[in-house]
C-alpha cells in the first residue's frame, strides 16, 4: 500500500518539528539537521567531515533527545579494540557463566568521533552493526534494535596518525555532509548563552522511537515511478563511466538514493519522489562514494565536479499525465 496524501502531509509536519526542536540546540544548521533526520528514517548513518569544535556532540545528544532515545559516544584512537566498540563476554566467577557486557554501540545515536584515528581493524567492528544493525561476538548475535543512528566523524585537518576510510566502509554511510562553522547571527546567540553548556539537556523530546519505527516503515510506501527509478540506474552507471573515476556509485549506493529519497519526498509533503529529489540529494549521498583517478585529481577533478557533469549530462524524465505530481 502507497503513502496517502494526508500520511505525507502528517510525516512532513513531524519532520519539521524534530528538525525545529534540535535546532534549538544546534543553531543555523536546518538543512544538515534534516539530512541527519533522513539518513535516521532512511535507517542509514551519517559521516562528517568537520573541525572539531562545530557541534557534532550536540547534534548527536539533541537529536537523541529529540527522539526520547539514548546516545553513546566513542572516541576513535589507535590503541582503541573492536571490544571496546561491540563489547566483550566476560566470565563471571559468581554465576560461574560467561555474560556478555554491552559496548557502546547499544544505543539509539551512536557518536563515532574521529573514526580515521582507529586502526582498520577496529573501523571494521563498524561494518556489521552498520549494515545489519547487530553485532556477532563470540558465535552469539546481538540485535541493537531500531533506531539505530551511526554519526561519525573524521577530521580532515590533522590527518597525521589516522587511518584512510576503506572504500568498502564509506559506502556504508548513507550520506556524508559537513556542519561547518555558525553564521555570524548563529555566533552571536551561542556566546549570549556561553553559561549553558549542553543546549540539548532543555530539549523536550518531540516523538518516541516506537513512533520513529513506524515513521521509518511508512517511509518505505512512497511511491516511486520506474521512470525514476531507471533514473537513478542511469546516473550510477554514468558515475562509473565517466573518465575521472576509478570507482563511481555502487548498485548499494543507487539503493541508498532510493531510500533517502523516499523519506525526503515524505518530509516535503509529497507520497511520491520527483526527480528533483534526486538531484538534490546527490551530493550527500553519492560524492564520497567516488574513486577518481589519479591524473585527473592531480589535474584538479573533484566528486563535486563529476556529479554536476553527470546530473547535466542525463536528462531527467518528464511527469506523464495521471502519475502523481
Amino acid at each position: 500500500m502507497s503513502m496517502t496524501a494526508e500520511q505525507a502531509e502528517w510525516f512532513a509536519q513531524t519532520v519539521t518539528r524534530l528538525v525545529e526542536n534540535v535546532g534549538e540546540a544546534v543553531l543555523g544548521k536546518e538543512r544538515v539537521i534534516r539530512l541527519t533526520v533522513t539518513a535516521l528514517l532512511a535507517e542509514g548513518h551519517v559521516l562528517f567531515e568537520d573541525a572539531p569544535g562545530t557541534g557534532k556532540t550536540s547534534l548527536a545528544r539533541a537529536l537523541a533527545a529529540t527522539v526520547q532515545g539514548s546516545h553513546s559516544r566513542i572516541q576513535f584512537t589507535p590503541d582503541l579494540l573492536p571490544g571496546d566498540v561491540t563489547g566483550v563476554t566476560i566470565y563471571d566467577q559468581k554465576t560461574q557463566a560467561f555474560e556478555f557486557h554491552r559496548g557502546p554501540v547499544f544505543a539509539t545515536i551512536v557518536l563515532a568521533d574521529e573514526i580515521n584515528r582507529a586502526s582498520p581493524k577496529t573501523q571494521s567492528a563498524l561494518l556489521e552493526v552498520m549494515e545489519e544493525s547487530r553485532i556477532t561476538v563470540d558465535g552469539t548475535t546481538h540485535d541493537v534494535g531500531r533506531p539505530f543512528l551511526v554519526l561519525a566523524t573524521q577530521n580532515p585537518i590533522e590527518q597525521a596518525g589516522t587511518y584512510r576510510l576503506p572504500e568498502a566502509q564509506l559506502d556504508r554511510f548513507l550520506i556524508k555532509t559537513s556542519i561547518g562553522y555558525p553564521d555570524t547571527a548563529a555566533t552571536v546567540r551561542l556566546l549570549s548563552g556561553a553559561t549553558v553548556r549542553d543546549r540539548s539537556a532543555s530539549l523536550e523530546p518531540v516523538i518516541t522511537t516506537k513512533a520513529l519505527r513506524e515513521m521509518a516503515d511508512l517511509a518505505t510506501t512512497v511511491h516511486v515511478e520506474d521512470a525514476v527509478l531507471e533514473y537513478v540506474a542511469v546516473l550510477a552507471e554514468r558515475t562509473r563511466q565517466a573518465p575521472q573515476t576509478r570507482l563511481g556509485v555502487s548498485v548499494r549506493g543507487a539503493l541508498s538514493m532510493v531510500r533517502a529519497a523516499k523519506v525526503w519526498a515524505a518530509a516535503g509533503g509529497r507520497p511520491y519522489v520527483l526527480p528533483d529529489d534526486i538531484k538534490e540529494l546527490a551530493p550527500a549521498v553519492w560524492t564520497h562514494r567516488f574513486v577518481l583517478d589519479p591524473e585527473a585529481e592531480f589535474s584538479g577533478a573533484t566528486a563535486e565536479d563529476v556529479l554536476a557533469e553527470v546530473l547535466a549530462a542525463v536528462p531527467a524524465p518528464q511527469h506523464r499525465a495521471g502519475v502523481p505530481g
